[in-house]
């Protein structure tokens, strides 16, 4: 009997199935470190505990997207070992803060399959939980993943989920005791306010990073994320190693610093698409188009809906007369954040 495991296939998924991933992991300020070396990240509130006090939080939480890729990570070898491609997310809500000294653990349930016409493929969906050492949940989103088939044969009934396109407002979690009302925007590094954005306003962050394959490469050994196409250059036929699409959304995230210093909080994951493949030596800008705002009701804070696009060309250039995505575009995440009244 073999000792190792190969990783789910297409044929291994039902909906209704629940997955408890392996491997609890305590987070510690490492983290924050490894993260803050690997992207340009910058936000007041992430950095600093003085800021975070005097934003009503006890100390500085981790990265929005720290707690994102660590439960993200524990998924993967059950639901991505054997992916072809991260295709999308949806319905994903931050619903705690995460602390240095936190454990996190992550389950997640079967939602959808649908095999693909070549028989070779199909496409899972999930929802999943990351839970603390409490046994609160402090994540939840839906992704999809396109995995191949171990062998073909007969396709299962298609379960497609609906999906909400976008998370009501009114279901955002603001962290207990957030108070933007005494707010610091010089160290935050910026003047602009939640009044500042127009909807339809678009954003060109200036900046670009060059990937590099030992930064991507660590960055994905720190979330012990094991998919293939992110390791094993042989796994594909162009002889490459696909770059982690969190390590994408991570690099475009910090360099929407540049114009968006005061979006502190990432609360919410409306919608989420890797439209195109990237790999090492690509040089990512990233662009921002204000989507939509609301007001919240803890004090001086204000809900601010975002379209952040990570490209190689150039800023508000996102679908082709067709339809679909240009080629140059890498990332289309549509989130909500918490910024200043």
């Amino acid at each position: 009997m073999s000792k190792t495991n190969a990783g789910r296939f297409f044929e291994d998924y039902a909906v209704g199935d629940v997955i408890v991933h392996a491997v609890p992991r305590t987070i510690s300020g490492g983290e924050r470190a490894l993260y803050h070396a690997l992207y340009p990240a910058r936000g007041a509130l992430h950095s600093s505990d003085e800021f975070a006090r005097a934003c009503g939080l006890a100390a500085s939480p981790l990265d929005d997207l720290i707690t994102f890729h660590t439960v993200f990570g524990k998924t993967v070898p059950d639901v991505s070992l054997n992916a072809v491609a991260n295709l999308g997310y949806a319905e994903g809500r931050w619903l705690a803060p995460v602390w240095v000294g936190d454990t996190l653990t992550s389950t997640s349930e079967v939602i959808g399959v649908k095999q693909n016409s070549n028989g070779k493929s199909g496409v899972v969906w999930v929802r999943t939980t990351g839970t603390n050492q409490h046994g609160v949940p402090v994540l939840e989103y839906v992704r999809w993943v396109m995995v191949k088939r171990r062998s073909e044969g007969a396709a299962p009934e298609a379960v497609i989920p609906e999906l909400r396109a976008v998370v009501d407002p009114a279901d955002l979690v603001i962290p207990e005791g957030l108070d933007f009302s005494r707010y610091d925007f010089t160290s935050a590094g910026e003047p602009h306010r939640w009044g500042d954005y127009a909807v339809g306003e678009v954003i060109d962050h200036v900046d670009g990073v060059t990937i590099e394959e030992a930064e991507h490469m660590l960055a994905t050994r720190l979330w012990q994320n094991t998919a293939k196409v992110h390791f094993d250059a042989t796994n594909r036929a162009d002889g490459k190693r696909l770059i982690y699409g969190g390590h994408v959304i991570s690099l475009a995230r910090a360099l929407s610093f540049n114009g968006l210093a005061n979006a502190q909080m990432i609360v919410a994951l409306n919608g989420g698409a890797h439209a195109n493949p990237c790999f090492a030596g690509d040089t990512v800008r990233a662009w921002t188009e204000v989507l939509d705002k609301a007001e919240t009701s803890a004090a001086g804070v204000g809900a601010i809906r975002l379209r952040l696009v990570a490209t190689k060309g150039a800023a508000g250039a996102l679908r082709g007369n067709d339809g679909k995505y240009l080629p140059e575009v890498l990332l289309d995440l549509d989130y909500w954040a918490l910024m200043p009244l």
